[in-house]
C-alpha cells in the first residue's frame, strides 16, 4: 500500500502532493514541504497510508477520538 502526501486546509480542501512506496520516503517529502511553507500558513501537510487515494482522503476526513490524557 502507498503513502500518500497531502495537503490539508480549512474545510475539508484536500490536495494529494505527492505517492510514494515507503514511509521513509513520504515522510522526508513532508518534512521537506513543511520547513518550506510560509509563516502563518493554513495548510496542514500530512502523510497517510491507505490502499488507494479515495481511502486516504476518506480517513483524512474522520473525526478522531482524542487519545487519553497525558499521551502527548
Amino acid at each position: 500500500m502507498p503513502y500518500f502526501v497531502f495537503s490539508i486546509r480549512p474545510f475539508a480542501q484536500i490536495k494529494k502532493l505527492a505517492e510514494f512506496a515507503g514511509f521513509s520516503e513520504a515522510s522526508a517529502r513532508a518534512k521537506a514541504m513543511r520547513a518550506t511553507q510560509a509563516p502563518g500558513s493554513d495548510a496542514k501537510i500530512k502523510v497517510m497510508f491507505a490502499e488507494n487515494q479515495q481511502l486516504a482522503e476518506d480517513l483524512l476526513c474522520q473525526i478522531r477520538d482524542p487519545g487519553p490524557p497525558g499521551d502527548e
